[in-house]
């Protein structure tokens, strides 16, 4: 496989992680984004929304914004994952959105996708992973994946995303 290709395989199906790379595959993950097949909590911010739609082009002129997708067997986008460097750029990075097609839960998509995320941002001697989610019961998956991979709940924003919906931010050290 090539330099941005990994493999794996479940017992029904084969999976590829790839690294975006061009405008064909950033239409197709903003597709996959805006798809009633990824978000459980589809009701998006216009912030989100503008977000799915530009963000994956936008990453195509960035040095360290990435995306990772996650093919089928028969090529169709059933994972996606991204990070980009802080705002400073002093090597501390913001895990932004990590999105698995509703059929294909539980097949261990989401560890392969922060794994490869993991690998990139070590290998750039990255500092530090900072995320974040939504405290609703939707998001309970995500929140323990957090905390499994070593990511210390560090804060709160109130109200964040609509009223009663807050956001809570996660924390995770690199050691070099």
């Amino acid at each position: 496989m090539s330099g941005g290709q990994q493999a794996a395989r479940s017992n029904e199906h084969e999976f590829r992680i790839m690294l975006m790379e061009n405008e064909r595959d950033a239409a197709r993950i903003s597709q996959f984004f805006l798809s009633e097949w990824s978000f459980d909590d589809q009701r998006h911010t216009p912030g989100e929304i503008e977000h799915f739609r530009s963000g994956p082009f936008e990453s195509l002129k960035q040095m360290h914004h990435k995306y990772w997708y996650v093919e089928n067997e028969d090529g169709d986008i059933v994972g996606v994952t991204s990070c980009k460097e802080n705002e400073h750029r002093t090597d501390g990075y913001l895990w932004d959105y990590l999105v698995v097609h509703r059929n294909y839960r539980r097949f261990g998509i989401a560890g392969m996708l922060f794994d490869a995320l993991e690998r990139y941002i070590r290998s750039i001697n990255g500092r530090y992973i900072l995320t974040y989610t939504c405290d609703l019961p939707e998001y309970i998956p995500i929140q323990r994946m957090f905390q499994k991979r070593g990511f210390g709940l560090i804060g709160r924003y109130p109200n964040y995303y609509y009223d009663g919906e807050d956001r809570i931010a996660f924390y995770k050290k690199l050691d070099l």
